[in-house]
């Protein structure tokens, strides 16, 4: 079998989809070469990412790393969140096919430009 279960299910019921109109923090992430364009949205509460939704245009190891990623940060502090790499990504997934380990990076530097882009708000 190509993909895990978790994969499967995290394509076919994707969590945190959508996206906030009072986002604290956009990320926003792409691949040229494979098209997978993420777009992930945080909701920032006394330093907990209190909500986080997610656009993903892409295959389903983009959506299921994009939905899986989300789950991982939700209701964690932001300096947790910020720690997330696309090997937990792939973990939590139990696993992705080598060519789609890519993937899991752009949910990680979605997550981490969503993050950034909150500070920078925070700190004008």
């Amino acid at each position: 079998m190509l993909y895990s279960e978790k994969v499967m299910d995290h394509f076919m019921n994707p969590r945190n989809v959508g996206k906030l109109d009072d986002a604290d923090g956009i990320g926003e992430v792409g691949n040229a070469k494979c098209g997978d364009i993420m777009k992930i949205y945080i909701k920032v509460d006394n330093g907990v990412i209190s909500d986080v939704k997610f656009q993903t245009f892409g295959c389903g190891s983009a959506i299921a790393s994009s939905s899986m990623a989300t789950e991982l940060i939700k209701g964690k502090p932001v300096h947790q969140a910020l720690e997330l790499t696309n090997k937990a990504v792939v973990e939590a997934l139990e696993g992705l096919p080598a060519h789609k380990i890519h993937c899991s990076v752009l949910a990680e530097e979605a997550i981490k430009c969503a993050i950034e882009d909150y500070q920078m708000k925070k700190s004008c």
